[in-house]
């Protein structure tokens, strides 16, 4: 788990009618193997409100270590052919889906900075004016939007960023939340559907009490709906714990001298839980055992080890001047694997029991995670990677989009 090292106090910027105020919030600065990292959304939690899952890699002091945007710069941090390498995956698919990233918060400059990202990669250009970009408030209209959150619009840069990686061909629809009350939350992943989207990604997450109000919007037949298992070792996240949604965890990739040319271990960071109201579904019994006798977390997973982190253009230091930076967390897996669902370009499960289905009984398309833990818990798959399934990896991270 992470080693907590300096808890300081940094003004996290909202802007409020065009004006820029302070947000005195807490941000933790972590030493997490050979990097220094900072939660964008913070370490505490309010009841009734979800915390995004971004760690960005910061010096000792919790100043983010950015890139400018000079000529030719490389950006820090994996890409998308590094990631499609990894995962042996296409960048061609995904033409007509829509995939809806839910978050909190405004972000002023999302499109803009989803361009410098894409056209660093060489991505098709995704703006309003060609109809592939689209940004909606809860209330599902083009504004007004919520006050920014430079935290937030940090988590939303990610996701916007990850989702392009994978599926650079989709189309994205943002829906904006007016705050990260659980139930704003559900009500945008409602309007993303309602909207178009067929793939929706969710990086945040909270506990389980009063999780049954919100679960109707995570549970959509023929929609898939992703969700991150959080960043501090075993434990339940909602909406990660409902049945119906794909809850990713996370995994340290690195390159090695293998037929597949990567690794990956459970990152030490990410989530697995039992769910306290959840039940068991059909489709997972037999895959975890009598230790957790309700619905168990995660399904799957991908890169989310903020050492072997993914190149992201976002606001940096808690302002709203965007640089390229270096993030990791589960809110990375869970729009990569958004991606991978929208490239796929054919979805027709409901939430993870497709993901079981398919996914779990062919070792032709996962690399099984054997190695690696999130947490002390005597050695049980609750968080301890292993062969099949366990809970900090599910069944493993995906081998191409055919699972999907």
């Amino acid at each position: 788990m992470y080693r907590f090292l300096t808890t300081a106090l940094f003004s996290t910027a909202i802007a409020l009618g065009g004006a820029s105020v302070a947000s005195a919030q807490t941000h933790t600065v972590h030493a997490d193997g050979q990097v220094f990292t900072v939660s964008v959304c913070g370490d505490t939690q309010s009841t009734g409100m979800a915390r995004c899952h971004a760690h960005v890699v910061t010096d000792s002091s919790g100043n983010f270590k950015v890139k400018t945007t000079a000529p030719a710069i490389t950006p820090n941090g994996w890409s998308p052919s590094d990631l499609h390498s990894a995962y042996a995956t296409s960048a061609t698919g995904g033409t007509g889906v829509t995939v809806g990233i839910v978050d909190a918060f405004g972000y002023n400059n999302a499109e803009a900075d989803l361009q410098v990202y894409r056209s660093q990669y060489g991505l098709p250009t995704c703006t309003t004016a060609n109809g592939c970009f689209r940004k909606l408030n809860q209330g599902g209209r083009a504004g007004p939007y919520p006050a920014q959150d430079s935290g937030w619009a940090d988590e939303t840069a990610l996701d916007l960023d990850m989702v392009s990686a994978m599926c650079p061909n989709c189309k994205i629809l943002l829906v904006e939340a007016n705050n990260n009350g659980n139930a704003n939350l559900a009500t945008a992943v409602n309007v993303a559907i309602n909207n178009g989207a067929t793939v929706v990604s969710n990086s945040y997450g909270g506990g389980e009490g009063g999780s049954q109000t919100d679960e109707s919007a995570y549970e959509h037949p023929g929609i898939a709906i992703t969700a991150s298992t959080g960043d501090e070792g075993f434990g339940a996240q909602f909406p990660a714990t409902d049945p119906e949604v794909i809850a990713v965890g996370g995994t340290h990739l690195v390159k090695d001298g293998s037929t597949r040319g990567w690794t990956e271990t459970a990152w030490n960071g990410g989530g697995s839980g039992c769910s306290s109201i959840y039940a068991k579904p059909a489709w997972q019994t037999g895959v975890t055992d009598s230790l957790c006798s309700k619905r168990m977390e995660a399904d799957v997973s991908a890169v989310a080890d903020p050492n072997t982190g993914v190149a992201v253009y976002g606001p940096a230091n808690f302002g709203f001047h965007s640089s390229w930076l270096v993030f990791g967390g589960t809110s990375v897996a869970a729009p990569l694997i958004g991606g991978m669902i929208g490239s796929s370009g054919n979805y027709t499960g409901e939430g993870a029991e497709l993901t079981y289905e398919i996914y779990g009984g062919n070792h032709a398309v996962v690399n099984d995670v054997t190695g690696g833990h999130n947490g002390s818990c005597g050695g049980t798959y609750f968080c301890t990677a292993g062969t099949g399934y366990d809970g900090p990896t599910g069944l493993g991270t995906p081998h191409g989009t055919s699972p999907f």
